[in-house]
Parts: structure tokens; sequence; C-alpha cells
């Protein structure tokens, strides 16, 4: 696999945000979306085994690892990596964007999926499976990027048509004032949970965090 970094820290996002986290970063992503923070990961990385990625995992006092990108599931051996870490009992979370099947990763044990929906704003929305939606189980997640009030109204669009299982996140783009988007949840009454990244709350726009 090649890896950006492997870091340990709190989870900025979604449903276990705040939960101290291995967070395993692969390099390399089929996706270039206006808003990145991870443009870093598009090509900077090193090829590494999965004992070897599994020793650094291990240095750390952590029974939760995130697998993020890049986009992780252009990896070859993500799949022997999440077998190993499953036979470790670790609780998984597989941070992917959108554009490529999830099904060989459904439905694994202590594995949660956290499916991002590109937005207009992105530039990258013309690539995602709506496939995916369908496969997902109360246990996973779907998150929405929201830069402007097009982009919300296009997550309310997705949402009302799929109508997907798993709890659903909608995140301002950092940068931009979370109280508007809070706002027109609110005005709606939308059942979705407003997301925020509380990593850059804590230490700001840097890696490893």
């Amino acid at each position: 696999m090649k890896i950006n970094e492997i870091f340990y820290s709190l989870q900025g996002e979604g449903a276990w945000v705040g939960l101290p986290t291995v967070f395993v970063r692969t390099a390399g992503c089929n996706l270039r979306c206006s808003y990145c923070d991870t443009t870093y990961a598009y090509d900077d990385g090193k090829e590494m085994n999965v004992d070897e990625i599994l020793t650094l995992i291990q240095s750390y006092a952590c029974s939760t690892v995130c697998i993020t990108g890049g986009e992780p599931l252009l990896q070859k051996d993500l799949m022997n990596l999440l077998a190993v870490l499953m036979r470790k009992n670790y609780e998984i979370c597989i941070e992917t964007n959108g554009s490529k099947s999830v099904k060989k990763i459904i439905g694994k044990k202590s594995v949660m999926i956290s499916l991002d929906i590109k937005c207009p704003s992105s530039h990258m929305h013309q690539h995602m499976n709506f496939n995916n939606i369908a496969l997902l189980s109360k246990n996973d997640q779907m998150k929405f990027i929201i830069k402007r009030k097009e982009d919300y109204e296009y997550a309310k669009k997705i949402i009302k048509t799929y109508k997907p299982r798993c709890m659903v996140f909608l995140q301002p783009v950092w940068g931009t004032d979370p109280r508007r988007l809070a706002s027109w949840i609110l005005h709606d009454g939308l059942s979705v949970r407003l997301g925020v990244q509380l990593h850059k709350i804590l230490w700001g726009e840097k890696k490893g965090v």
C-alpha cells in the first residue's frame, strides 16, 4: 500500500468525533475537489506492507483506526489490511470519496463506511457512484461538504431521492460560517447532523492532527 502518513489524534468529523484514533492516510486520489485540504496526499507517499502498517498502528495505545486518503479504495492491499485489523479487534472507519463502489467492504464486522457525496462546488459531483447509498447500513454514515446554498439544495435532493438508512452529516467548507448552514438546516427541519472539523478548531490547518 502507498501510505502518506500514519498518526494518532482525535477524530475530527462524523459520528466518532472526539474519539482518540489512529489515522492511516493512503496516497493517491482519483478526484480533485476544489476545496481539498489534503492535496499533499495526491501523490506523496511510500510503499508499506501490511505488517509495517500494523506495527505503526500498534505503537499507539488505541483500538480505533481510520483509513482515509487520498482514496483508500484505490489501494490493492486494503482488504488484507482490513482482515488483519479485524483479527486484532480494531474498530475501523473507512473514509471514501463516493466515486468507487463500496461493495467489497460492506458487511464487514467492526467496519464503518464514511461515504462522502460531492456537491457542485467541489466540481467532482458528476463522478459519484450513487449505487453506494443503498448499500450502507444504519451503522455507516454519509457526509456532504457544503460551500454555498446550491450545495445545500443538492444535498437535500440526494437525501430525498435515495433515503439513506445511515446518519447524514452536512459539514461547511472550512473557512465558511457554520451558522449559515445551521440556519438552513433549522429552517427546513432537515433530519441531518451539522458537522464541524474539530481537529481544525483545536489545532488549525496542519498535517498530523
